[in-house]
């Protein structure tokens, strides 16, 4: 977590136990969905940009020569709303595998569509249509979950199973 990322959990926390002494329960409702939310939000990136890295290391042990680079505070398009979180490109000769997540941080980056807490893309350079939108939601059980959003809105969930096809299409190996 960046230094903003904790002045801003603060900043929430603080706000919230404000609101709960001022007698404002709406308020401190809110802002504790929010904090709620945004654990979860960090929670399903991390898991995502996480598991592929750790793909990509296992495939570099086993000789695949896969470059790794990452950058954090990576802004992004969604339809007109504007998403901050990471980009991790997986780089193996000229192709190139781009994987991005995050959510709206401010009113006017706009909101997420269809219900998520987060959304991504998983997009391979020169091969469109191995591209998927992603979107992170919460599981009946509460926990994070991301969704693959097919053409037509279709959705089913992200496994493993996915990542390693992704990555297989990087390294050429079907």
């Amino acid at each position: 977590m960046s230094e903003l990322d904790e002045a801003w959990a603060a900043a929430l926390s603080e706000a919230e136990q404000r609101a709960r002494l001022a007698g404002r329960r709406d308020v401190a409702e809110y802002l504790s969905l929010k904090n709620s939310n945004d654990l979860l939000r960090k929670a399903g990136v991390d898991w995502l940009i996480t598991s592929l890295t750790t793909l990509a290391g296992e495939a570099n042990r086993l000789g695949a020569s896969i470059q790794i680079t990452r950058e954090d505070a990576h802004r992004f398009k969604m339809g007109s709303s504007t998403m901050v979180g990471n980009l991790l490109k997986l780089m193996s000769g000229v192709r190139i595998l781009f994987v991005e997540a995050g959510w709206p941080r401010t009113p006017s980056d706009g909101v997420v569509r269809g219900g998520g807490l987060a959304c991504g893309n998983i997009r391979h350079l020169g091969i469109q249509s191995a591209n998927e939108g992603l979107l992170l939601s919460k599981s009946k059980t509460g926990a994070p979950s991301w969704m693959v959003i097919r053409k037509g809105g279709q959705r089913s969930i992200l496994h493993e199973l996915d990542l390693r096809h992704h990555l297989s299409l990087l390294i050429d190996k079907q």
